[in-house]
């Protein structure tokens, strides 16, 4: 596909400035103004930001075992809506994603989808039980990413031993952290003492912020996220792990995106049945929203679309390893057209996760994705 999306805004963690992409092969083959549109096909985005697309550090997809809340196709169709290409799913399937077989299996039936790119995450102990570690080596062939998200690693020294294999074997631990400032701290001081590659998932509150700082402080090398609904809300029973804050932990949110403490914004999809929720399962369907969610929040504090894109493009694909999410001549066409101006209210009813469960149905937001670009492809309109 030959084309060129004419009369954008484009925006990056480094860069705003008006012009034309010119996409050939799947990449991003020339940027400036007046591109010759002879023999192209022309996407005119006037008015309209072309980004980097995001990158989603943790969903839950629910494949196998669960595909009443959500499967690999419902999943990844809500991801591109929501403007994302790559995504990382979390291993608390059924069976769990401990083993060669279930990772296999979750693969090839990605493969057969193509919607967006995946990195499958393996639990970092059998069955997430905390107590014996899966097959490393085996697992460590098909991903870089362990953990065992839903539950803690409680034991100190089971603990201690995965950070130590995370730098021996290079690979990252993302720690579900629950007491959250508790676990943090353990957590924080273990890579202390002996090091390791820690990531630390949905943070949520000022105490945890303030630990983390004083750690990065220190010079530790790790890193952390929170999600779009601890930035849009606070004060709400709705249950989610960890729960919502109070004003003050939200606000903390914020001022750490603002000042690099808060390294990613991932989404923390978790879709549900109505039926699971109603008996008091913890999480919110979430990523087709994303970017609608922090875009009013950041567009209510004066953040700008830079951070925005640092935070879901950016150092996510850094910490992954992969190609910098940048908008430049050469790299792969991974990109999101959204409107700024659109004005809308949630509404579940246009969900394309089987998950509907959210507490912000009816809810006003800022910005919708018009358009998703994966390898030049257009995977969503």
């Amino acid at each position: 596909m030959d084309y060129i999306i004419k009369n954008a805004k484009i925006v990056d963690k480094r860069k705003t400035l008006m012009g034309d992409l010119w996409i050939s092969d799947g990449k991003i083959k020339k940027i400036s103004n007046n591109i010759d549109s002879v023999d192209k096909e022309i996407i005119d985005a006037e008015g309209k930001v072309v980004m980097p697309s995001f990158i989603d550090m943790h969903v839950h997809l629910r494949e196998p075992g669960q595909t009443e809340k959500e499967d690999l196709v419902s999943g990844e169709n809500a991801a591109v809506k929501g403007g994302f290409t790559h995504v990382c799913a979390m291993a608390n399937t059924k069976p769990t994603c401990d083993n060669k077989e279930t990772m296999e299996y979750i693969l090839d039936k990605h493969k057969e989808n193509g919607i967006c790119d995946l990195t499958q995450i393996s639990a970092l102990t059998k069955g997430l039980q905390g107590e014996e570690f899966v097959n490393i080596d085996e697992m460590r062939k098909f991903t870089n990413l362990f953990s065992d998200d839903g539950v803690n690693v409680d034991d100190d020294e089971i603990f201690k031993e995965a950070l130590k294999l995370s730098k021996e074997k290079d690979f990252k631990i993302l720690t579900h952290c629950e007491p959250e400032v508790e676990t943090i701290k353990r957590d924080l001081k273990l890579v202390e003492d002996v090091g390791g590659n820690l990531h630390i998932c949905h943070i949520s509150l000022k105490e945890s912020l303030d630990l983390i700082k004083e750690y990065k402080d220190k010079g530790l090398k790790f890193s952390c996220e929170v999600t779009p609904h601890h930035l849009f809300e606070w004060d709400n029973d709705y249950r989610v792990n960890p729960p919502f804050g109070s004003k003050t932990d939200r606000d903390a949110m914020i001022e750490g995106i603002k000042e690099g403490i808060i390294d990613v914004i991932a989404t923390d999809h978790a879709p549900h049945t109505q039926e699971d929720k109603e008996n008091g399962a913890p999480g919110i369907s979430g990523i087709e929203e994303a970017f609608s969610y922090v875009y009013t929040v950041f567009k209510q504090k004066g953040i700008s679309l830079n951070c925005l894109s640092e935070k879901m493009s950016y150092m996510p694909s850094k910490l992954l390893g992969f190609s910098e999410a940048l908008i430049e001549e050469g790299k792969d066409a991974n990109l999101v057209l959204i409107d700024l101006n659109e004005y809308h209210k949630v509404n579940t009813n246009n969900f394309v996760s089987k998950g509907k469960n959210t507490p912000f149905e009816g809810k006003k937001v800022y910005g919708k994705v018009i358009m998703t670009i994966k390898n030049g492809e257009l995977v969503y309109k």
